[in-house]
């Protein structure tokens, strides 16, 4: 089992939501993603995605945007984010996802992104704009390495579509909230129950619920419906905040724990 499947049988044993923090690798430098990637997890994070930053982040909205412009002007590419990777792996057993766009994948060679990326402790990949009915020799190469593969469904999704998703999905499947590009809403999309509905129909894997969540009460929400809740926007906007400041990771800390507290279900 990887460590993805571990921590989401102990979630389940514990009749527990889970808190997946999405963080931009090398913003605001590449030296301290391992810290504010600690910092999360001290604060309640069960699992972190490590976001690959690239020119043309098409699924996200302008926070996230000029997130990984930063980390690109830092010098951050997709050796970095790996070299990162093991930075947090020799502190922290934390479930590690990389969170990419397909081009910095092809570049770097399937093969050879497998074999690094368990050599580094990554513990699976997510494809942001890999279409899942062209999937699986992408797949195959990720699996045979033992890593998890991750995929996205949304409230436009067919039910083939889900079933796509469903089959070539290990570990968990990510369920896009609302349509459009990432960033943090005043209220949660009327979407999510259904989408959660019709997923549980066609699979057992646990479900993750992002795109809108900045808020405890929001996390609850999610919570109640779904397996994990997915926070990215409101954690990048701090790091765009705070990046200059010492007590970053504070934030980031205090930040991850509200938003746990908020999830958290009664005994």
């Amino acid at each position: 089992m990887t460590r993805i499947a571990k921590l989401f049988e102990r979630l389940g044993r514990e009749d527990q939501p889970g808190l997946i923090a999405y963080i931009t690798a090398g913003d605001p430098d590449p030296g301290r993603t391992a810290s504010l990637v600690l910092a999360l997890e001290r604060g309640g994070a069960d699992l972190i995605e490590l976001g690959v930053p690239f020119s043309d982040p098409i699924a996200d909205g302008p926070v996230i945007q000029l997130a990984s412009e930063r980390a690109l002007r830092a010098g951050t590419t997709l050796h970095s984010v790996l070299d990162i990777a093991r930075q947090i792996r020799a502190q922290s057993e934390i479930p590690l996802l990389l969170f990419s766009y397909m081009n910095p994948l092809v570049r770097y060679g399937f093969e050879a992104l497998a074999r690094d990326a368990v050599q580094a402790g990554i513990d699976g990949c997510l494809f942001t704009d890999l279409s899942v009915e062209e999937a699986d020799p992408y797949v195959a190469s990720i699996r045979k390495a033992g890593l998890d593969t991750v995929f996205l469904a949304a409230p436009t999704s067919t039910m083939r579509r889900l079933q796509l998703v469903a089959q070539y999905s290990t570990g968990f499947v990510y369920l896009v909230s609302r349509t459009g590009v990432t960033g943090e809403h005043d209220s949660l999309s009327d979407s999510i129950g259904p989408l959660v509905k019709n997923m549980r129909a066609v699979t057992s894997l646990p479900l993750a619920v992002g795109f809108g969540i900045s808020r405890p009460e929001q996390a609850a929400t999610v919570g109640r419906l779904a397996d994990a809740a997915v926070v990215g926007t409101a954690i990048v906007k701090l790091v765009q905040r705070h990046g200059a400041d010492p007590d970053l990771e504070s934030r980031l800390e205090s930040f991850a724990r509200d938003l746990k507290q908020g999830l958290r279900r009664p005994a």
